[in-house]
């Protein structure tokens, strides 16, 4: 970049169109982007045609009816989503300064961590009053997707990216037990094999899953292979078809409490379960995480088990 093309972009672009032009992306469009903003959509689209104008280049190519970024917005998103992050960075630690919690948390989480979450969220919000909590649930795949492109300052999963440069802090195990309705006639055994425990109608998730990874790997070491009975989209598909008396599951015992509680399923005493596995606090390495995203990260790793067991 030319030094005439940099001074430029300093004099007319402004921080709204890098926000607005984050927001189309990041939403997929002009219409849902104005709904986020609380603005309207000619608005929305004039300012987008404003950046496009000082970047003397297109930042969108027409697919159908899908938004592609050409080059040139792909390095405009990057350096937009740099720009608005370190300024969130900013405005945490000029609240540091004056010895005040407050601010956002942007929080992205796998699916089978909603169970435990909220009430995590809600004993550090109960804490300080002026947090304001931004909870995303989702699956494996779009979580990491939000990862690569910053868009939050913690991410919750059951199993840490090998393939990203990231920080991983465990903080609360993850146990898989196997659950059964309580009528099962496994229900009253004791030390099941996994032999035996094979010959069941396996109710699992799809490939893919962190769970369905445990449970192949473990049984391919034992020379046998899972057969699933059922394939389901969800923890909670799985539960209903449990309680029906269609087969059992593997689940992490989190998500279990209502149920085990009401007695709609009981866990299962098969040799080598609970699987010990953890849940991670997770984010990009070298992101410096804000005030108020570090003393959640210290809260969870230093209390975040004594408030689910409350």
């Amino acid at each position: 970049m030319t030094r005439s093309t940099a001074e430029n972009l300093i004099r007319h672009v402004t921080l709204r169109q890098l926000q607005i032009f984050e927001a189309v992306v990041r939403q997929g469009g002009y219409t849902r982007a104005a709904e986020t903003l609380h603005l309207t959509q000619p608005t929305v689209s004039m300012q987008v045609k404003k950046l496009c104008e000082h970047m003397g280049l297109p930042l969108f190519e027409e697919s159908g009816k899908k938004l592609q970024l050409t080059a040139a917005g792909r390095k405009t998103l990057e350096v937009s989503r740099d720009i608005l992050s370190r300024l969130e960075l900013l405005g945490s630690e000029i609240s540091s300064l004056s010895g005040e919690m407050k601010g956002e948390l942007r929080i992205a989480v796998v699916t089978t961590a909603k169970y435990f979450m909220p009430h995590l969220l809600g004993a550090f919000v109960h804490r300080y009053p002026d947090v304001q909590p931004r909870l995303f649930v989702t699956n494996r795949e779009k979580v990491l997707q939000r990862l690569q492109e910053n868009q939050d300052d913690l991410l919750i999963m059951g199993r840490v990216p090998e393939a990203l440069e990231v920080e991983a802090t465990p903080f609360l195990d993850n146990d898989l037990v196997v659950v059964a309705p309580p009528s099962h006639p496994l229900a009253k055994k004791r030390a099941i094999s996994l032999k035996q425990l094979a010959k069941e109608r396996f109710l699992l998730r799809e490939p893919g899953s962190g769970t369905r990874l445990a449970m192949d790997k473990l049984f391919a070491a034992q020379g046998l292979t899972l057969e699933p009975y059922m394939e389901l989209g969800s923890i909670e598909a799985i539960k209903q078809v449990v309680m029906a008396g269609l087969g059992i599951s593997v689940m992490s015992q989190h998500n279990l409490r209502l149920e085990l509680d009401g007695r709609k399923m009981c866990i299962l005493d098969v040799k080598g379960f609970p699987l010990r596995r953890h849940w991670f606090a997770v984010h990009a390495s070298g992101r410096k995480l804000s005030l108020v995203a570090q003393t959640f990260l210290d809260f969870i790793r230093e209390e975040g088990s004594l408030v689910l067991h409350e």
